[in-house]
């Protein structure tokens, strides 16, 4: 049975920062695109990063403020989140897919039960 368990979520300023970490469990971490994907109220779900094989993936609105890594040992990834702007306002979900899921929600099979980070001052 897969399992995914996101937490590290809450309530952060401005320019602060978060890690979100995502516990798999149920499937070899480094054979699966392993994603983190957000859904702001009244809007569609979008990917914001992925890790396969070692290489990464990321959104325009994210790049170079979140950086994802994966620990096989732990069998965790993580999406430390830095420079954090109000838009970044949203429930996040770690996803994980054996197809070539990239970003694209379509693309993930299992999902986790999300966690909320709210960027407000």
């Amino acid at each position: 049975q897969v399992q995914l368990v996101e937490s590290g979520g809450g309530l952060v300023q401005p320019g602060g920062s978060l890690r979100l970490s995502c516990v798999v469990s149920g499937l070899t971490l480094d054979r699966y695109y392993i994603g983190w994907f957000r859904q702001a109220p009244g809007k569609d779900r979008e990917g914001v990063s992925c890790i396969y094989s070692g290489k990464t993936f990321y959104a325009d609105s994210v790049t170079e403020r979140f950086t994802i890594s994966r620990d096989n040992a732990k069998n965790t990834v993580y999406l430390p989140m830095n420079s954090l702007k109000p838009e970044d306002t949203a429930v996040y979900y770690c996803a994980a897919s054996g197809r070539v899921g990239v970003l694209l929600v379509s693309g993930y099979d299992y999902w986790g039960q999300g966690t909320q980070v709210t960027v407000s001052s």
